[in-house]
């Protein structure tokens, strides 16, 4: 005979980590957008990126921030957020290389 397992608080762990993730990600998209501004044509460029990695982020967090339905990306979702993070950590050395 086996035990129920009783997920506690996970879940609701899990969400709030979820929502702390788009929180830092949306700060860091701001703070890029900022910088990439401040260059000219080229940082305009970068910040339409930043912007599109922002989106692409929120929306790979948000079923897991809300907990709606199993998530359904196979287990991806972490590459795919890793991805757009190291996306954003190109952008910022660009930005430094370009001199901004």
């Amino acid at each position: 005979m086996t035990a129920a397992r009783d997920p506690g608080l996970q879940p609701e762990r899990t969400r709030l980590a979820w929502r702390r993730a788009a929180l830092a990600v949306t700060v860091v998209a701001i703070l890029t957008v900022r910088l990439a501004l401040l260059a000219d044509r080229f940082g305009a460029v970068l910040a339409v990126l930043a912007i599109l990695c922002w989106g692409v982020a929120i929306k790979l967090c948000w079923r897991r921030a809300v907990g709606t339905g199993v998530p359904r990306t196979g287990g991806r979702t972490y590459g795919a957020v890793g991805l757009c993070i190291t996306g954003f950590a190109l952008i910022g050395v660009v930005l430094v290389a370009y001199g901004v």
